[in-house]
């Protein structure tokens, strides 16, 4: 239990840093006050640009790889549930920072990293799919919300085993609950879409 405690610890505190901030500070925007409101690539793409949204997803996928291969290399005997704790404890720490009032982004972009160190070709098959569900939809939300509900499913069918599913369920939660403000603003139709990410500096020239 105690690994598990250290492998949280570890992935919450890395998942706390925040580019997205970083870069919003040195902007002078206020991602919490506009777009989908949270510190995260998506809104950071849709109000700062494609420079910084790329900037903020490679920060933030990178975060929790880290995570990951630190658990991995301190615990070198545990098995795989240890490693997806420090992963998901990444994309909680992102999703709920302490310093910043338990207000951060929205865990696709770290959730994206814990999946493809653990296996990259799965890693690529989240993200072509994640990719697809945007251009049709034009809505991140909804391919984020189809992962991390088939992922879970996708490692049962895989190890048969429940412990790394329910892991995978507490930051699937978390990210569910996170997105029901873009679900209810894609149901009234007012939520901005990847097609209108571009026009974000310019509205707020």
């Amino acid at each position: 239990m105690l690994v598990y405690l250290a492998a949280g610890v570890l992935g919450y505190l890395l998942g706390c840093s925040n580019m997205a901030l970083y870069l919003s500070k040195a902007k002078g925007v206020d991602l919490c006050a506009a777009g989908s409101g949270n510190l995260g690539a998506s809104n950071a793409m849709i109000l700062m640009g494609w420079g910084a949204g790329i900037a903020v997803g490679v920060h933030d996928i990178g975060k929790s790889v880290l995570a990951v291969v630190l658990a991995r290399w301190l615990f070198p005997q545990t098995d795989l549930a240890v490693a997806l704790t420090a992963g998901v404890g990444c994309v909680l720490g992102h999703m709920y920072p302490f310093y910043l009032g338990f207000s951060g982004g929205k865990g696709l972009a770290s959730y994206i990293g814990m999946v493809a160190i653990l296996n990259w070709r799965v890693g690529i098959a989240v993200v072509l799919s994640i990719a697809i569900l945007t251009l049709i939809t034009d809505y991140i939300a909804v391919g984020t919300i189809v992962t991390v509900i088939a992922y879970p499913v996708f490692m049962f069918l895989l190890m048969h085993s429940w412990l790394p599913v329910l892991i995978l369920c507490v930051a699937g939660a978390a990210m569910l609950y996170k997105h029901r403000g873009n679900c209810v603003r894609i149901y009234q139709g007012v939520e901005i879409g990847l097609r209108q990410s571009g026009r974000g500096q310019k509205r707020l020239a």
